[in-house]
């Protein structure tokens, strides 16, 4: 027998990382690498190692490492270290037994087997075992620290092949399992299986006789089961079922199936059983196409409308709904899309918990309870905008009339950059729109034609900066603008009858904007105080008046500024209606008065004040806007975080003469390290009413929102959220609750009692457990 100490063979160089490649086998966070499209550029050449080395050196070090050439055996032991691509392997002794027949050669690691990888996450073993090819192997006393804090251990771990692979008397979780003071502590949950599969060719993980357990009870048993393989990108399986209880269902599970069409395609069905009505099933499609992709959802059953305690009446029939929106890229410049969204009842998305429903899916947004189909194109380039478009709404709330939402085809916006023109910027503007009525919303029950009206308009508007060095800012600014109408189906307030209506219009507005703020240093923070002057100019505007109210008021049409607010956010537009339809004109001033604190510990705070003059009064605008007289409400707006963790804001409209509050809204957000929550409060002199926003409706408004959760000691805490219509002195929504958590996982308990009426379905109350564990995809829910 021969003893010496040499660098390591190919084939040792190759068996000394055996141990690494077993355990990325098992680590879900391993990532393999892509190999190069055919044709495609050779990859840049690697950087050294942070350990030094550079790509495909090894390094071994070791007591000992002993030759045997007559048994064709290689031993490294004492102290044995390898470092690899990032990657250190360290063991008491590490042992390459060769073999006569090629590829038939065993490695062994044996006793306090560690491998660190280059992402951090560490493995355990008393001996790993594998062939030559790195193909197949066992490791004993297998345990693993993954990131997420995720612990995996096993009795033994056996790679079969390269795409089979188990893992006997195996436990895991994401939980502490020792305590501070370094004592073997109980996992807070975890689960554990006789025996784990990965099957990486079908894609499957398979479990048998596994058990959950939380705190150290067992909570959960199953004899077989599988999921999709956490290492695959894609796989079909079941997804977390949905349980719950309810007056309107009674008992409910859902059950969702993802199922992989293909890499562009999958769908999710999750038919959802219930014990006082019949079956609902949910259907959830996805596919990308090479420029976009399309989303669909649906749902469907045949049953009897029923009501809050789940009593049906009427006939079975055909109940579903439909939320589809598809986006698309054709061209660098072009995009184009859209939204398909209705439901065959009012109710349908409360009685059966659908979720998610009124979400932007496009470039239009609808209100809540609405339900918005579109279809749009877009261009846009650096100096150009460009947009079409055609939509619907269907509503859900109890006392609205589709028939007299319009059907609005089409919507065309239009932008110009034409760049400086006498030193100023000058854009131009184009737009068009044709809305169209089955029936006007004016008394309902008459069922009168409804107001069909298209507009065209051209517009042009230039602005100018001039800053001196002192700081004064003068903008300057011109905008002119072309209409033209063509309306119909305009009621005479006689029965039916009704007259169109051509016309156009001419409009324009001159001004200048003025700010001038000045700075100054106060002990250890920045003040700036800033006061702003607008001025504008025009000459009377033709409005377009459809007739007169009982009151002898005109009634302009006004189908895009319906509803707007007069705040710190509008006061300085040169016409203050957001549509197009009403123009603001005549002579007005718009001043302010702005101050800014920024402390260099990063406090702040902020507040403004201002109000708009005008040379006469103007009745275009409603009584509620505070500006008809010819001084407006004030407005005033603050916020401040006066220390770590709090903010607090308000903005206000304040009556001119008297200074009563017409319009507030406030609210406060905290965060503490064992406490965090929220309070919103708004009060508004009067809602509007959609069919004639001029008139004030005499109702006050007044809401309070509030909610947070208080940590009590290190694990425990309670949460609260009310909704409270101080108007009606009544809560609408409150929630208590009482939740555990620590660093793998979150247990709450939440009573809601909600005392809105929705249609036929009324007030209810419900006690709700949800669980959420780390790691694993989203909460577990139980009602």
């Amino acid at each position: 027998m021969s003893s010496a100490r040499r660098s390591p063979s190919a084939v040792a160089k190759r068996a000394l990382l055996a141990g690494v490649a077993l355990t990325v086998a098992w680590s879900p966070y391993a990532q393999a690498q892509t190999p190069a499209a055919p044709g495609a550029a050779p990859a840049a050449t690697p950087a050294r190692t942070p350990d030094g080395l550079e790509p495909g050196e090894l390094y071994m070090e070791a007591d000992e490492v002993v030759r045997d050439d007559e048994k064709r055996l290689t031993t490294a032991q004492g102290n044995v270290e390898v470092r690899y691509e990032g990657r250190t392997l360290r063991a008491d002794r590490l042992i390459f037994q060769e073999s006569d027949v090629e590829g038939q050669g065993v490695i062994r690691a044996r006793g306090n087997v560690t491998i660190i990888n280059d992402d951090g996450t560490v493995q355990y073993a008393d001996e790993f075992v594998l062939d030559e090819d790195m193909r197949a192997g066992v490791a004993l006393g297998f345990s693993t620290r993954l990131q997420q804090n995720v612990k995996l251990a096993g009795a033994s771990a056996v790679r079969r092949n390269e795409n089979i692979q188990e893992l006997n008397r195996a436990i895991y979780t994401p939980c502490d399992i020792c305590a501070a003071d370094g004592k073997p502590k109980t996992p807070t949950w975890s689960i554990a299986a006789d025996r784990v599969v990965q099957d990486k060719t079908r894609r499957i993980v398979y479990y048998r006789n596994a058990r959950m357990r939380i705190f150290g009870v067992p909570l959960l048993y199953l004899p077989v089961f599988w999921h999709a393989d956490p290492e695959s990108p894609r796989a079909s399986g079941f997804l977390a079922p949905k349980i719950g209880a309810s007056d309107r269902r009674g008992l409910s599970y859902e059950q969702p199936y993802y199922w992989a069409i293909s890499p562009y395609s999958d769908v999710i069905l999750s038919p959802q059983l219930n014990t006082k009505v019949n079956p609902f099933l949910n259907v959830q499609g996805r596919k990308r196409f090479y420029s976009g992709d399309i989303e669909v959802r649906a749902g469907y059953t045949y049953e009897q409308d029923f009501d809050g305690r789940g009593q049906k009446f009427g006939e079975e029939t055909h109940r579903s709904y439909l939320l589809a929106s598809g986006a698309f890229r054709p061209a660098d410049k072009w995009r184009w899309g859209f939204t398909a969204e209705r439901a065959s009842d009012d109710l349908i998305f409360d009685k059966y918990e659908v979720g998610d429903v009124y979400q932007s899916r496009g470039p239009y947004i609808a209100d809540d309870r609405r339900l918005i189909s579109q279809l749009y194109t877009v261009r846009q380039d650096r100096r150009s905008y460009f947009s079409t478009a055609a939509m619907s709404i269907q509503s859900l709330r109890p006392f609205d009339v589709d028939r007299t939402f319009p059907l609005i085809a089409p919507l065309v916006e239009s932008h110009f950059e034409a760049g400086q023109v006498a030193g100023g910027r000058l854009r131009f503007h184009a737009s068009a729109v044709a809305l169209t009525r089955d029936q006007s919303p004016l008394n309902p029950a008459l069922r009168l034609p409804g107001l069909d009206s298209r507009r065209v308009t051209g517009e042009a508007d230039w602005r100018r900066t001039f800053t001196s060095r002192g700081g004064l800012r003068l903008e300057p600014f011109v905008n002119v603008r072309l209409d033209g109408y063509s309306i119909n189906d305009i009621t005479n307030g006689v029965a039916a009858q009704t007259r169109s209506e051509t016309t156009s219009r001419a409009l324009a507005v001159a001004g200048a904007f003025l700010t001038y703020p000045v700075h100054r240093r106060w002990r250890d923070a920045s003040v700036v105080l800033e006061p702003i002057v607008q001025v504008a100019v025009s000459p009377d505007a033709k409005q377009i008046v459809l007739g007169t109210d009982p009151t002898g008021q005109p009634i302009y049409l006004n189908e895009d500024s319906a509803t707007f607010e007069f705040d710190e956010t509008t006061l300085f537009r040169a016409n203050k209606f957001p549509g197009y339809d009403l123009y603001e004109d005549g002579a007005r001033l718009n001043v302010a008065g702005r101050a800014s604190i920024l402390w260099d510990d990063g406090r702040r705070g902020s507040f403004l004040v201002g109000r708009s003059f005008r040379a006469e009064e103007n009745d275009v605008f409603s009584l509620r806007s505070g500006l008809r007289q010819t001084a407006s409400d004030w407005v005033v707006a603050a916020d401040v975080q006066p220390i770590r963790g709090l903010s607090l804001f308000t903005r206000a409209r304040l009556d001119s003469d008297n200074l009563d509050v017409h319009r507030l809204e406030a609210g406060a957000n905290v965060a503490t390290r064992r406490a965090s929550g929220f309070v919103r409060y708004l009060t508004d002199d009067f809602a509007v009413d959609l069919t004639n926003p001029f008139q004030p409706t005499n109702l006050r408004r007044e809401n309070l929102d509030v909610g947070g959760e208080v940590a009590i000691g290190r694990n425990w805490g309670v949460s609260a959220y009310g909704n409270r219509d101080i108007t009606q002195e009544a809560w609408v929504i409150r929630d208590l609750g009482v939740f555990y958590r620590d660093e793998c996982l979150r247990l709450d308990v939440i009573y809601r009692k909600e005392d809105t009426v929705i249609g036929r379905l009324g007030p209810r109350e419900s006690i709700t457990f949800r669980l959420t564990l780390a790691t694993l995809a989203g909460p577990l829910y139980g009602n």
